[in-house]
Parts: structure tokens; C-alpha cells; sequence
């Protein structure tokens, strides 16, 4: 499995409308940095993320609404 780097420096990071509730306990951002989706905790941004192929992302999301 080949590691590539995603630059994610001009991000514009959006966070889950499902993040708004009572309780922020578990909140997600994402954004598109080119032919990836990264995801990252809105409430440690500088802890890391995680970096999909965007064919995956859009994968993964059709499987949410199912």
C-alpha cells in the first residue's frame, strides 16, 4: 500500500451538521484537497487526519444511505 502525502494548507474545512447538537462529544470536519477528502476532530484540528481517495469518500457516503 503506497502512503501519499495530502496538502491540506488551503483547506476549507466543514463541519458535520450532525456536530450542532446538546452534546459536541463527537465532531467531525472534512474538506476537499484535490483528488482526496481529509477528515480531521473539529475539536483538536492539529491532532492529525485521516485522507481518503475521493472515489472512496463518495463510496462510503452511498453506503450511508443505505
Amino acid at each position: 500500500m503506497a502512503v501519499s502525502i495530502v496538502d491540506v494548507s488551503g483547506a476549507v474545512w466543514r463541519k458535520s451538521s450532525r456536530s450542532n447538537g446538546a452534546s459536541n462529544a463527537n465532531c467531525v470536519e472534512v474538506a476537499v484537497a484535490g483528488p482526496a477528502v481529509a477528515v480531521r476532530d473539529s475539536k483538536n484540528p492539529a491532532a492529525g487526519i485521516l485522507a481518503f481517495p475521493a472515489d472512496r469518500w463518495a463510496f462510503f457516503l452511498r453506503g450511508l444511505g443505505s
